[in-house]
């Protein structure tokens, strides 16, 4: 088998929904599994995919385990030679797979360590958390106090050597979306169990380039990342990001006393402006632009235009669009593409999922999501 995908997921019922059907879309033409675990979700997501998708392997977790352990289990029940570590609240292109695996680095490359892709949040913006250097002491300082924004010099935690459209090599890749040799994962360990959440990419990213290898930024394909729905930012959330970046240093950055309180007051410092950053954005829509090419009843509150081609939409700025696909009439390739190619303050996007009548979306990076019931 070439490649398992491995999707943790908890609470997060319907961008689980939408993401297995983009999954499984990506997966034609390759010899692929999905497998998803479940980290004892109260809100029917084993349910849906007992009903929706009985086909696919699931691993029911009877509590929280927690990021590493939960795809540490998938990872080993996977038989791909590849493994893809994926978010449940992303959906990847029809064409993602495909062209990672079939990569000129991914094929004849002995050194390959771990592969990520371009992300873009539900607005159509790229994420620079896509590629990022290893938080060393000064790295961190610069990203907290926001020193890159200033100048590419301070530049090494978004690794700023490489815009969004060149492919290169980085050093630390983020946990939702990773693809990588199952054997490799296995080599350097898996992602830390002694790590609940947060920190674990970065460590496994991390464990990868010490073992020789070199990770990869690939930008010829991008995912969407509704990277606000999985994790509220409350104080539990504070507590256990600071845990994290905590864990990080201690395991790989030992330093001084004086280093250790320096890195717990950036740490606790980083994760106020996290929680103070989450945000459901409430916009005012002055019209719906619905993508399809079928007859669909939605109901929608504001005068609405049905269009069939992406080429009949003509933006207009001055007024508050909400853009709507119909993902059972165009790909996510060609979704994301629009998304990307036409991204505005004054527009917004969700999808219809007809398999479940519902639209899903979210208006920012910082956005928990929304889902519109039908």
């Amino acid at each position: 088998m070439q490649l398992s995908v491995i999707i943790l997921n908890y609470n997060v019922r319907y961008f689980l929904e939408q993401c297995v059907l983009s999954v499984q879309k990506a997966l034609e033409g390759i010899d692929g599994e999905i497998i998803v675990i479940d980290n004892a979700s109260s809100d029917e997501s084993c349910e849906m995919m007992k009903t929706k998708f009985p086909h696919i392997k699931l691993i029911e977790n009877k509590e929280n385990l927690g990021f590493p352990k939960g795809n540490n289990i998938g990872v080993a029940q996977a038989k791909g030679e590849y493994i893809c570590i994926l978010n449940p609240d992303t959906v990847v292109a029809e064409d993602t797979f495909l062209k990672i695996l079939n990569s000129q680095f991914t094929t004849h490359n002995s050194q390959l360590g771990i592969i990520g892709c371009k992300l873009i949040d539900g607005a159509g913006n790229f994420l620079p958390e896509s590629k990022r250097g290893v938080p060393t002491p000064w790295v961190a300082f610069t990203k907290i106090f926001g020193l890159y924004k200033i100048s590419n010099y301070f530049g090494k935690y978004y690794a700023q050597h490489l815009s969004e459209n060149e492919t290169g090599k980085v050093d630390i890749l983020v946990g939702a979306f990773m693809v990588m040799k199952r054997e490799l994962y296995l080599e350097v360990g898996g992602f830390d169990e002694n790590c609940f959440m947060y920190s674990d990419d970065i460590d496994l990213s991390y464990l990868v380039l010490k073992s020789g290898k070199s990770n990869y930024y690939f930008h010829e394909t991008s995912v969407i990342h509704y990277k606000g729905e999985s994790t509220v930012r409350d104080g539990t959330y504070m507590k256990r990001f600071r845990e994290a970046m905590q864990f990080f240093y201690k395991k790989h950055f030992k330093k001084s006393w004086f280093f250790d309180v320096m890195m717990q007051v950036g740490s606790f410092v980083f994760s106020l402006l996290k929680k103070n950053q989450q945000k459901n954005e409430v916009r005012t829509i002055d019209e719906y632009v619905v993508f399809s090419k079928e007859n669909l009843e939605l109901n929608l509150s504001k005068k609405a235009t049905y269009l069939s081609d992406f080429n009949q939409f003509e933006n207009q700025p001055q007024k508050n669009l909400e853009i709507i696909f119909d993902t059972t009439t165009f790909s996510f390739a060609e979704i994301i593409t629009f998304m990307q190619l036409n991204k505005s303050k004054n527009l917004s996007f969700k999808n219809y999922i007809s398999s479940s009548n519902y639209l899903i979306g979210s208006n920012n990076s910082n956005d928990r999501g929304q889902i519109i019931l039908l």
